[in-house]
């Protein structure tokens, strides 16, 4: 088990080989991993995340669209790793949410479509309250 997403929120199964994997005939989001460190065998990069409605029909392990660009990323087919979560009684919809926002927090470097993790007032306009304003204090930080 890996543990990705904001706080580490989401258990992943895996990480698995990926030239050595077979997928599960399931519904899931995955993410690509590269190994990290030599040094250190369980530090991984998360190079791309994905989603599907059967993972049997994603083309793994190195028939996937993107898989060329992994290898590339990663050194080497032998240094690609893959983890997957099953989201019991979740729709299509919810596992393009949770891969928008992992593609947010990790900005996998072959995942082609981007998302920013960022806030914009002007999503729901402009908001002061007594409580938004800059903290400020009487005392010197000496």
């Amino acid at each position: 088990m890996i543990r990705l997403g904001s706080l580490a929120g989401y258990s992943f199964e895996g990480p698995r080989a990926l030239a050595g994997w077979t997928a599960p005939a399931q519904a899931a989001v995955y993410a690509i991993l590269a190994k990290s460190n030599p040094e250190r065998p369980q530090e991984f990069s998360v190079i791309y995340v994905g989603h599907s409605d059967d993972l049997t029909t994603e083309g793994f392990p190195l028939r996937h669209p993107r898989s060329p660009a992994w290898v590339e990323r990663a050194g080497g087919k032998f240094n690609l790793h893959v983890c997957w979560l099953d989201v019991p009684g979740g729709t299509r919809a919810h596992r393009e949410q949770i891969t928008q926002e992992l593609i947010a927090i990790y900005d996998p470097s072959c995942n082609l479509n981007k998302f920013d993790n960022a806030w914009k007032d002007e999503w729901i306009g402009a908001y002061d309250t007594s409580v938004t304003d800059a903290l400020t204090t009487e005392r010197s930080p000496d």
